[in-house]
């Protein structure tokens, strides 16, 4: 009896306390990337004054989450576009000739 209440104190109890931390923080983060996606699409469709679906394909976090690079593509259209959306404002640019899209999306932002 005294053996297997200390084998479930000190192997049992912390493993499943390990597997709960676990699933917590990553659950969290899967959460977090989802609403951010969601984000991302529904400042789309408000730049681009549209309903249609809007696919999203290289999502990158900058500014230490504080913006977000990525492409994007309507149903209707063949190739994909960039975009940068400010997650703290929701503003989207679309320009990516622009200086806000280079500073943040631009390769030597990145790298």
């Amino acid at each position: 009896m005294k053996n297997s209440r200390s084998l479930i104190l000190l192997v049992i109890v912390p493993a499943v306390a390990v597997v709960l931390l676990a699933a917590a923080i990553f659950g969290s983060q899967a959460m977090s990337d989802s609403r951010l996606d969601d984000d991302a699409r529904a400042a789309l469709a408000a730049s681009l004054q549209t309903s249609a679906p809007i696919e999203l394909a290289n999502l990158q976090e900058v500014r230490y989450g504080y913006g977000v690079c990525g492409s994007y593509r309507l149903a209707s259209d063949e190739g994909f576009a960039s975009f940068y959306l400010d997650t703290q404002s929701g503003e989207v640019e679309l320009d990516v000739n622009s200086r806000r899209f280079n500073t943040h999306c631009g390769l030597s932002a990145l790298c």
